[in-house]
């Protein structure tokens, strides 16, 4: 296959006229998964499907990684050049492949569902729809981007498409079908003069959400040549949601993750889909994956776990992260040094558009949230502090495989009074007006907070009245003008189970108060006067 030039070279300029208000507008988020198949990404991707109403979904790509490759079919034999794997490993054909039809068959599961899914929510997409999406990507070995493959073209197509962005490109494997996709518009347009154009747009048309960083085609061509490209790594964040779960995630919060709560929410009478999804000890093999034993009981004792314990979802927090508008933590267009369901990150120093949280497993600082449980600073605690939330709402959409909408709790709707962005000085007292309703009746818990690590003031900042819809802060006297001070609003019914949903204040410092105008600390900013959103 190669790359299909005649088209690229018809698509009319107008095609990436987009305007960011425009994208901001969107209501769901347009996503494309690209996927390598392991027993994690199976499970992230069942979890997807009972919130796949929630997104656009453009396409569902199989791609190879470091540890999952097909082979060339050839006997070629080849080494990993990532040095865990190479030594783990060493020269092989083929690698722990799953296969390119996993994700079908769990469409054809979640197929059994859909009508009931229907009754929930009208906008689930059918299994017909989301069959249509999938396409084999470059599979044969590990950061192979060298051929074109309906997976490569798939991509390519959806950047170069009319539609408003951004576009999520979620890398649950390796970079390299995505790689191939962006060389293939290059080549078509480099000697072209619309180049400069479709390079700037397509660079601000993807937004690339990596796990790990399982090849070495963004260091080496998607970085190199697209450094414009926004990019998300997370590398150490997941593992709190993932293998090893037991020594990352906050002891409070297994009992959201053991082979009880799941054997009592997911497992049992929640549907043919969640009945296949894998955890310890549950006689469940990965076809094709033959370096697993989680499903044995043996293997399950000997790594310190109970039958149906979680094994892992480390791929999940990607399209988590797709979800925090939903939940009220985070827009469109703000940072991901905000915070929310898919993990916190700092700028790179390695391009002017890549963000981490960590730059790399060997060395520099970690991105670490104060764990409340430890009083230390903690790598995980970005991503496990959702833990219960994001469990109770996958509970509750697990029922919807079989219950009907009055008979299953849905979450409160919580609301600001004012703008979501706020200024004040120094010293003066800011009100926060929050309201929420809930649509089953039930009973509201409220709590007001400071992300401290989302905001740029490191410092404590005391909330007046922090369990009730409305509360305050005093901006602190050393906060410095520009300083950034995060509140968010927690609602949390009493219904079985609980659900949670939030909204988030971020107070901007614009100086200190002039005396020589009379203003006093304590003096109140009224919201509405307040700078907007």
């Amino acid at each position: 296959m190669n790359c299909k030039t005649v088209c690229l070279l018809c698509l009319p300029l107008s095609a990436f006229g987009m305007t960011q208000a425009a994208w901001s507008e969107q209501s769901k988020p347009r996503i494309i998964i690209t996927t390598d198949g392991e027993i994690d990404d199976m499970n992230g991707f069942i979890r997807f499907l009972h919130y796949a109403n929630e997104f656009e979904t453009e396409g569902l790509v199989y791609t190879s990684s470091m540890w999952h490759y097909a082979g060339d079919g050839r006997g070629t034999r080849f080494t990993s050049r990532m040095p865990h794997t190479a030594r783990r490993y060493g020269e092989r054909t083929e690698l722990r492949w799953t296969g390119t039809n996993w994700m079908q068959g769990f469409i054809d599961l979640y197929a059994k569902s859909h009508e009931n899914l229907l009754r929930h929510k009208p906008d689930f997409p059918s299994p017909k729809h989301l069959k249509s999406l999938v396409r084999v990507g470059n599979i044969e070995f590990e950061g192979e981007m060298e051929k074109v493959t309906e997976g490569s073209e798939l991509i390519r197509q959806v950047l170069l498409d009319d539609k408003a962005g951004p576009v999520h490109v979620q890398i649950w494997g390796g970079t390299n079908t995505l790689a191939r996709a962006l060389k293939c518009i290059e080549q078509a347009y480099r000697e072209t003069d619309q180049w400069e154009t479709i390079h700037r747009r397509v660079s601000e048309k993807a937004v690339l959400y990596i796990i790990l960083g399982q090849d070495m085609t963004y260091e080496e061509y998607v970085l190199p040549n697209r450094p414009d490209i926004k990019a998300i790594f997370n590398r150490r964040q997941p593992r709190g949601f993932a293998y090893g779960w037991r020594g990352s995630a906050p002891k409070a919060f297994h009992r959201n993750l053991d082979g009880q709560w799941f054997s009592a929410n997911i497992l049992n009478d929640r549907g043919p889909l969640l009945a296949r999804y894998f955890t310890y000890g549950d006689g469940q093999p990965v076809v094709g994956d033959y370096d697993v034993r989680f499903h044995q009981m043996e293997e399950t004792i000997r790594r310190g776990h109970q039958q149906y314990d979680l094994i892992s979802e480390w791929d999940t927090p990607a399209w988590l992260y797709n979800l925090d508008p939903a939940f009220g933590l985070r827009q469109p267009g703000d940072p991901p040094s905000y915070g929310g369901l898919g993990g916190r990150f700092k700028a790179s120093n390695k391009g002017p558009r890549k963000w981490n949280d960590v730059e790399s497993e060997e060395a520099d600082t970690p991105v670490v949230d104060l764990n409340p449980f430890t009083g230390k600073p903690d790598p995980y605690y970005a991503q496990t502090r959702w833990i219960p939330v994001l469990q109770n709402d996958f509970a509750a959409r697990a029922l919807w495989n079989g219950k009907a909408p009055g008979q299953v709790n849905r979450p409160p709707v919580v609301t600001l009074k004012h703008p979501r962005r706020l200024t004040a000085r120094t010293g003066q007292r800011v009100e926060l007006r929050g309201s929420a309703s809930d649509p089953d009746g039930d009973e509201l818990a409220y709590s007001w907070w400071q992300y401290v690590e989302a905001g740029t003031y490191r410092g404590a900042v005391r909330i007046e009245d922090t369990n009730g819809p409305e509360a305050a802060i005093v901006v602190p006297e050393d906060a410095r003008t520009g300083d950034t001070i995060h509140l968010l609003l927690e609602v949390t019914d009493d219904g079985t189970p609980p659900l949670t949903r939030f909204q988030r204040v971020v107070v901007e410092v614009t100086g200190a108060t002039p005396a020589d105008r009379g203003q006093l600390p304590g003096r109140n900013v009224k919201p509405s006067l307040a700078a907007g959103s």
